[in-house]
Parts: structure tokens; sequence; C-alpha cells
């Protein structure tokens, strides 16, 4: 057989029940079920050290191990694009992804993305997780800038997938957005799926909703508009952004959730015109992840991350401090 790595998962209460081969396929990405039960079938998959059948149902506390063979060659080049590294060990890289990168390769985007960077930076990331995003275990969207840990071994990848399901990984947002909130703080809970007629974009009201939590503060006043920080309960796709735009706050700067053509009118939210032109400066959704919590995936140790606001960002804040120093 060829190389393989291992990995080890702990069966928490919420998946009790579950089939062997569905649990495998949740908790590694790019393992589809069927993959996961020939891996099954071939002995490569045990349950407390035994080896069992596809359809058995898991209990709380079980500990699901195995070996994943290593995957084919990738499909993508290593690019020598630059990284702004935080942390590194053998395990993990946790990183600075700046605004306009791809994280992974798409159609349209097979090179310039951070999965082009890391196979540079990392010759032996190759297929950890999925032929298509080696080592990525969340995402950030190509213009939100901000903290990302990547898996080095499909070890660290497993646990940390898991950490992500159930919850345990903390992600902290600041957004700018649009109008100024009504209270301090508060949470929004709205459900997210894929939006009934266009595909590329999330809505509040799907065919497929899912459960979605987001938290918020406000972190400083404006005229017209607040800064936020926000935590994620769960975390879907686009989750921020669809629900500051379905309380009416979207995002500044947002060209799908946000006013069309990023255009912001005075007298709306209260904008003064002054307020209403730095806001239109704003060449990207201003949204960025500033800070991660984890525990290491192999040592268990807390780990800790921010990220400065980035300076596109700051320039849109630091112009908005002063238009509100004169009173503009």
């Amino acid at each position: 057989m060829a190389d393989a790595e291992g990995f080890t998962l702990r069966v928490a209460p919420s998946d009790e029940g579950t089939r062997l081969d569905m649990f495998v396929s949740a908790y590694l990405e790019d393992c589809s079920r069927s993959y996961a039960t020939r891996l099954i079938g071939q002995g490569l998959i045990q349950v407390n050290g035994d080896e069992r059948k596809s359809g058995y149902r898991l209990k709380p506390g079980d500990l699901v191990t195995g070996t994943m063979p290593s995957p084919a060659p990738l499909p993508f080049s290593p690019e020598p694009i630059p990284l702004n590294i935080f942390f590194e060990d053998d395990q993990i890289i946790v990183l600075d992804k700046p605004a306009g990168l791809v994280v992974h390769p798409a159609p349209g985007h097979d090179t310039g993305t951070l999965v082009n960077a890391l196979l540079h930076h990392c010759t032996d990331l190759s297929g950890i997780g999925g032929r298509r995003r080696p080592g990525i275990v969340h995402r950030l969207d190509k213009d939100t800038s901000g903290t990302l840990v990547v898996a080095k071994t499909a070890a660290a990848h497993a646990e940390l997938s898991h950490q992500f399901k159930q919850r345990q990984v903390r992600k902290t947002y600041l957004a700018l957005v649009i109008g100024n909130m009504t209270g301090s703080e508060g949470r929004i809970i709205l459900p997210i799926g894929r939006h009934p007629r266009d595909r590329k974009r999330m809505a509040t009201v799907s065919r497929r909703p899912r459960e979605a939590e987001t938290r918020w503060r406000v972190r400083e006043h404006f005229n017209g508009c607040c800064l936020l920080e926000l935590d994620l309960k769960t975390g879907r796709t686009h989750q921020i952004r669809v629900h500051c735009a379905a309380i009416h706050h979207p995002i500044i700067g947002d060209p799908v959730y946000g006013p069309k053509r990023r255009k912001y009118p005075t007298g709306a939210y209260g904008l003064s015109k002054a307020v209403a032109h730095i806001l239109a400066g704003a060449q990207r959704q201003m949204l960025h992840a500033w800070r991660l919590a984890c525990e290491h995936p192999i040592s268990a140790e807390p780990l800790v991350f921010e990220s400065a606001i980035p300076q596109d960002m700051q320039a849109v804040l630091d112009a908005l401090r002063q238009a509100a120093a004169k009173n503009l």
C-alpha cells in the first residue's frame, strides 16, 4: 500500500447512532460516503481497534481510527506567492490572508491562489484534506481578509475539522456596516441556504435552509454607520454578509449583498455627503477575520491569533473618525 496518513476521531454525543461510513465522510473533507465504505471494507478504518461494517451505529465515546492512502498528485502547481505567517510547526500553519487572494482553486482561478502558495511553501502538503483543497480546513471569501489556519498533516486536518464541526473554534470578525445598530449588542438568528434563483448567492429564504447564528457587538459609532465585532456560532457560507444585509445593515463595500454599484445616497441612514463619499471609496467588503481561537490539533494547547486591521479598511475608519471630529 502507498504511504498513508493516520487519523483519530472521537464520537460526540450529538453523533450517537450515526452510521460509521456517514460519520467518516462527514468529518474527513473530500471523503465521499462511497470512498469511506471502501476504506472500511479494506479494514483501513476501525472502531475502538476493531473492524466494523459500514452500517455500524456509533456510540458516544467511540474512537474511530484509520489511515487514508496518499492521494494522487495534485493538478495544481506550486507558486512562490508570499505568505504572512503568524505561526507554524510540523502540524499547522496560521496565516494572515490578504483581501483579493482566493483560498483554493476553482473554475477561473486555477493559479494565484492560497493553495498554490501553500504547495510552494510546504512541499509535503499535497492532497491532505482533498486534491482540490489540500490542507484547507475553513475558508475566507476572496475579498475578506484575516486569520486562517491550515493543516499540514492528515491527523491535524481531521482534528481541526472536528473542532470546526463541533463549534469549538471561535472566529471573531470586524465589519463596517451601514446604519447605526439599535442597542449595543445582540444576536441574528436566521437560517441560511442557497438563494432560490441565484445559485451564486446565499439567502435567509431558501429551499434547503440551515440554522445560523451571528452574535454582534458595537465597537464604534460613526455618522450613519458603525464598526461591529461579530462572533459566529455557526459557519455558513457568506454568513456575516447575509445576516447583516438581512437586518438592513449590509457591510460597506459588499458588491453582492450591499447597495448596487456600492452607492450610498445621502439622506439614507443619516449619511452626510462627506460620509457617503468615504464609504463609496471602499473597494471591497469591509470584513476582516480579526481573531481565531482553537486548540492545537495534536498537543491540545489553547491557541489564539489576531490579525491587525488591513491598511485599506483602516484608511476608511480613519477617514470616518476625521469626518466625525469635524462634524461632517
